[in-house]
């Protein structure tokens, strides 16, 4: 998650009390943790002695997250509650349980999205919210539902469903809800396609309170009676725009159909199209509307620039733009797989180590390419746009597009990986003859200019 920086008060003396209270209750946290809780992705200890379910196997573990009740934690001082009690996340309405999660993971203060959405989905009010990625809006939907369903006594259904696009945006989104809800007695599980279905089934009878899927593995599920949504009182549609682009909007429908009517919906988008606003219009009921901007706008943080350069040459300009100091951690966009892979080869056979991702890697080839470019171990991870929204790593210092994307929304959430958290980012395109009509589109979307680059 990202938070933005807002002006600091006048009392500067009691916000300085304050932060060294956080810090503190932060760095004695980091050097003991909670009884009962292992970060994630180390879920050996919550799966087990699980039936079916391989602790060794790192994907069916996070298959596998139905978030079992832990010990009960050391409680906080009187003065870490003063602290709690004065955080900005507190003034927005949430608990201290959820409070003093978000604190622990260095979260200072709430970004404009969940400033203004946290305090109506509190009030039970439905939501439409036009945010680009990076914004922190996963915490702005699922620290208030947890905070709603902890207040109600648990029923052993789904009371909460989020559908995501992809299975990547699904895991990490289920790792947040274990994160936020370390302090809550919620539940929770993930489902999605490309693993063995066995892991799941064994999530779901632990009864989660909370479920994040994608539509294709959740409607198989549906059909075959392992999941029931007969109690779900919060459904979240989370990147609306891309459901659309990757022909998911009649799954959508199908899982709203089997919905209460009787429920709070949230529908976040990056972009709203006319087939997202007439959707947004067939599920939502009077909804507070949260950042709808009249046109796209990418992140002030993110430097862009063009390089013109023939698609022969373009593998050269890529190694030469990696091997600069600056470069300290680079996602490369293709436009196919075949290509990412290719590409990935003559990146390795230079001396530059790379990994790759896209539709034809496995689940778990994908988890590992993923959790290599986040510990550092991979400096260079080459992607197609099935990754785009997918990949939550902090610290991306460039997006490199060898291939411009010939959707120009795209383009947007690619360069979205760069300049989060209040980082500068740099996003350079490569651009052949060929691709001019795509940078033409591209900088219509965006409504500005990019500047260019020298190849040499």
């Amino acid at each position: 998650m990202v938070f933005s920086t807002f002006p600091a008060p006048a009392d500067g003396c009691c916000r300085e009390r304050v932060s060294f209270r956080l810090n503190s209750f932060r760095s004695r946290r980091r050097r003991r943790p909670a009884a009962g809780h292992h970060p994630q992705p180390g879920l050996d200890s919550q799966i087990r002695g699980v039936p079916g379910v391989d602790p060794k196997d790192p994907q069916a573990a996070r298959s596998a997250q139905p978030s079992p009740e832990r010990a009960a934690p050391r409680a906080p001082t009187p003065e870490e509650i003063a602290a709690l009690e004065a955080s900005p996340f507190a003034a927005l309405g949430l608990a201290l349980p959820l409070v003093r999660a978000v604190v622990e993971e260095g979260y200072e203060r709430p970004t404009p999205v969940q400033v203004e959405v946290l305090p109506r989905v509190l009030e039970g009010r439905d939501v439409l919210a036009c945010a680009q990625t990076g914004t922190g809006k996963t915490a702005a939907f699922v620290l208030p539902i947890l905070q709603r369903l902890a207040a109600e006594p648990r029923t052993g259904e789904i009371r909460a469903l989020v559908l995501t696009p992809t299975r990547e945006l699904a895991s990490q989104i289920a790792e947040r809800v274990a994160a936020y809800g370390r302090h809550v007695r919620v539940r929770h599980a993930v489902v999605y396609g490309g693993v063995s279905q066995r892991a799941q089934e064994t999530a779901l009878r632990a009864g989660p309170d909370v479920l994040v899927a994608t539509p294709g593995r959740l409607l198989d599920l549906m059909k075959q009676g392992v999941v029931r949504l007969h109690g779900v009182t919060h459904f979240v549609l989370d990147e609306a725009d891309r459901m659309l682009d990757m022909g998911f909007i009649h799954d959508v429908r199908r899982v709203v159909a089997a919905l209460p009517r009787a429920r709070r919906t949230l529908l976040f988008s990056a972009t709203i199209p006319s087939a997202i606003a007439s959707l947004a219009d067939s599920m939502l009921v009077d909804p507070a509307r949260v950042a709808i901007q009249p046109a796209v706008r990418t992140a002030v943080t993110v430097e862009q620039s063009v390089m013109f350069v023939a698609q022969a040459d373009k593998r050269a300009a890529l190694e030469r733009v990696l091997r600069d100091a600056s470069v300290e951690r680079a996602i490369v966009f293709t436009r196919t797989k075949r290509g990412a892979s290719r590409l990935t080869e003559q990146l390795a056979r230079s001396g530059i180590g790379a990994d790759v991702i896209h539709g034809n890697k496995s689940q778990n080839a994908r988890e590992r390419a993923l959790e290599a470019f986040r510990r550092g171990t991979t400096r260079v991870l080459v992607a197609t746009d099935v990754a785009a929204r997918g990949i939550d790593v902090d610290g991306v210092s460039h997006v490199i597009n060898f291939d411009l994307p010939n959707v120009a929304e795209s383009y947007v959430h690619r360069i979205g990986r760069t300049g989060r958290a209040g980082a500068t980012g740099r996003a350079i395109s490569f651009c052949d003859r060929a691709e001019r009509e795509f940078l033409t589109q591209i900088e219509r979307l965006i409504r500005q200019r990019l500047t260019e680059t020298p190849c040499g």
